[in-house]
């Protein structure tokens, strides 16, 4: 990503659609051109125009599943519009038709092929060797250019544009990209963008409100077949117009930096936006994703629709979902079963999972939806004798289209040049892959061994013994440390607990009420192995990916919200970032700096008026024994003060307490 800093154009020349600004656009105003992806985008120096380099990741992975996105919507379209292939030379039963999607850095133009026909092998050797019609030809979409039957993108919240014109140079098949934003202001941008850019054909910029503009697309033939929405903080206000502006089976891209919020930190705020309680806990991360997932499909329910999860990652300060939206009555009467309350132990974070509702089989090969029963849980926790907590409701179902993933990462490992961060990329998805869909949240190697107070096994040891006891285990994308397995929590402690033998706790150190005492105060029936097992390795961390990206520069996350009129963001901003960083926590105060201000208190005999110092008295200061003070005159002893406090119980002489 490269910047530089340049003097604003003459606001005459301006290639905005609208008169020329008037003498309130300051000529000394100063503005940065960035180039990330294929775009070059011009944006205030102030912070007028929100922009943030952190989130190149984001758009990078956005402009990835859409390509994959495109192929697949490319060729459904062709066969429900009757775009097949049928030559003289070709047998009657045999139809098919070719979507070729062209991008940049690719060997090969990759097909996507659609055969109705049964005999699979004999068509192969028949699509090789057959001679199409001219107008029959496979019909090829390609970066930059318009595609007829191609994907109506909007960007609800545009911005600089820069999101936009990177779909508009990088992304294949689209039919055009509304680039829409509320700020006249940052239309003005998008505008000069989409010119500095070139893309004027696929790209138009709108001025409205991103709700309104979705309401007013609520009609089937108008709707947008992808939406992307990233706003500043909750996407909360958008998601109901959202899910009723995309088309049927459209994707809908989702990004929440309310982080604070859907951790934990503030449940009744979580409830008020997204309709679930949010818990700390150490799958906090995971528990967002899954509560964003629940608030869509909630809303979509409303309107007989329903969400399907593509890709839900958790990357930095904010969480990204892609679903496809559907609709369907019969479909919707199944949500229920897909959602869960969480009951979590507050002593030992052992969790559990409610169903809302239970899906089972009928007579006639039909679907019963009726209520689950529960609770799964005990008043209190079977293993430490705590109280639960609930949380959700929250998606209880896969949040991943792993074969959806799998294609997007063989494109982004088969063409590794075409995003700046398709390192990480390919780390994220990889660990993707390796999850476990069916196995919702997870535990972490710190939250197990400090519960019970022990020294903490190694990663691959604990993974070895969940897999000799039989059980399945994976990691997790959302956190370094986690272990998702199908174990039952039962026995999860049961490898803990073996696990203590081997590396024992003080009990005598222990509160009889503690979890550490309760849990080991039990007796283990499984018998841990811990003998490394091959396949505790997962291969992404074998292959050394770039799965947890540590932070590679100082103020690393989220951005000042964009303000009217712009606010630079110079040295005076990172200075007060520097002094609200750990503001709440009390920093630990430097030895001699401590001596210091201990100096500044006077004694007790000073303030009683008997202390032979008088006004020169300190905390911290040295006088004569008392069978010398009685001989000797005070002034033949000039102060001398301690270079350390007294410490409790040490001798410090009269005058001193």
């Amino acid at each position: 990503m490269e910047e530089q800093t340049q003097g604003l154009r003459n606001p005459g020349e301006m290639e905005n659609g609208t008169e020329p600004c008037g003498e309130e656009c300051a000529s000394e105003a100063q503005e940065t051109t960035v180039t990330e992806g294929a775009a070059k985008i011009a944006f205030p120096s102030a912070n007028e125009v929100f922009y943030n380099p952190v989130q190149e990741f984001n758009r990078d992975l956005t402009c990835a599943v859409i390509t994959e996105f495109a192929r697949v919507q490319l060729a459904a379209k062709g066969i429900q519009r009757g775009a097949f292939s049928g030559g003289a030379s070709l047998s009657p039963d045999l139809c098919f038709w070719v979507a070729a999607v062209k991008v940049p850095g690719e060997k090969d133009v990759q097909k996507v092929v659609v055969d109705l026909s049964e005999q699979e092998e004999e068509n192969a050797e028949l699509k090789e060797g057959a001679n199409l019609a001219p107008g029959d030809q496979p019909r090829t979409a390609a970066v930059g250019e318009i595609c007829e039957e191609g994907l109506r993108v909007l960007e609800g919240l545009a911005a600089s544009g820069l999101r936009s014109i990177r779909f508009a140079r990088e992304v294949p098949g689209l039919q055009s990209v509304v680039a829409n934003d509320a700020s006249a202001r940052a239309v003005d941008l998008i505008r000069r963008n989409v010119q500095l850019n070139g893309v004027a054909h696929l790209v138009h910029p709108r001025q409205a409100d991103a709700r309104m503009l979705m309401y007013q697309h609520q009609k089937a033939s108008e709707r947008f077949d992808v939406i992307d929405l990233d706003p500043y903080g909750s996407p909360a206000p958008f998601l109901d117009a959202a899910v009723q502006a995309v088309s049927e089976g459209g994707l809908l891209c989702v990004t929440c930096t309310d982080m604070a919020v859907l951790a934990g930190n503030s449940g009744e705020t979580c409830y008020s936006k997204y309709g679930a309680m949010a818990l700390k806990s150490r799958a906090c991360h995971e528990m967002a994703l899954r509560i964003v997932l629940h608030s869509l499909d909630l809303r979509a329910n409303c309107y007989q629709r329903f969400v399907v999860p593509l890709l839900s990652v958790s990357a930095d300060f904010y969480v990204r979902v892609f679903v496809r939206v559907f609709t369907g009555q019969a479909k919707v009467k199944a949500s229920a079963s897909k959602q869960a309350l969480v009951f979590q132990c507050v002593g030992c974070g052992t969790f559990h999972l409610q169903r809302l509702g239970k899906a089972s089989g009928a007579s006639g090969g039909r679907v019963k939806f009726s209520a689950a029963c529960g609770p799964p849980v005990a008043p209190e926790c079977e293993h430490c004798g705590q109280r639960h907590q609930l949380g959700g409701p929250l998606w209880a179902e896969p949040i991943h289209d792993l074969d959806f993933v799998g294609r997007v990462l063989e494109a982004v490992s088969t063409n590794p040049g075409r995003f700046h961060t398709a390192e990480r990329i390919r780390g994220v998805l990889s660990v993707i892959t390796e999850e476990l869909p069916d196995v919702p949240l997870y535990y972490t190697l710190d939250q197990l061994s400090s519960t019970i107070r022990c020294s903490t096994p190694r990663l691959l040891q604990l993974r070895s013994a969940l897999l000799h006891a039989g059980f399945r285990v994976s990691l997790s994308h959302a956190c370094k440390n986690a272990v998702k397995t199908d174990a039952p929590s039962s026995a999860l402690w049961d490898i803990m607990r073996c696990w203590e033998k081997e590396c024992p706790v003080k009990r005598e150190r222990l509160s009889e009420t503690s979890p550490a005492f309760r849990i080991l105060s039990v007796e283990p029936r499984l018998q841990a192995n811990f003998t490394i097992r091959e396949d505790a390795n997962p291969s992404s961390r074998q292959r050394g990916l770039k799965r947890f990206q540590a932070n590679p520069e100082a103020n690393w996350g989220p951005r000042p919200r964009a303000r009217p009129g712009g606010k630079a963001a110079g040295g005076a901003m990172e200075e007060r970032r520097r002094l609200h960083q750990n503001k709440r926590k009390e920093p630990a105060e430097d030895p001699v700096q401590r001596a210091a201000r201990l100096k500044t208190f006077p004694c007790k005999r000073f303030k009683e008026g008997t202390c032979q110092h008088g006004d020169q008295c300190c905390y911290s200061h040295s006088s004569p024994a008392p069978e010398d003070t009685a001989d000797e005159d005070p002034g033949d002893h000039p102060e001398t003060p301690c270079q350390n406090p007294p410490g409790p119980g040490m001798a410090t002489g009269p005058g001193v307490d």
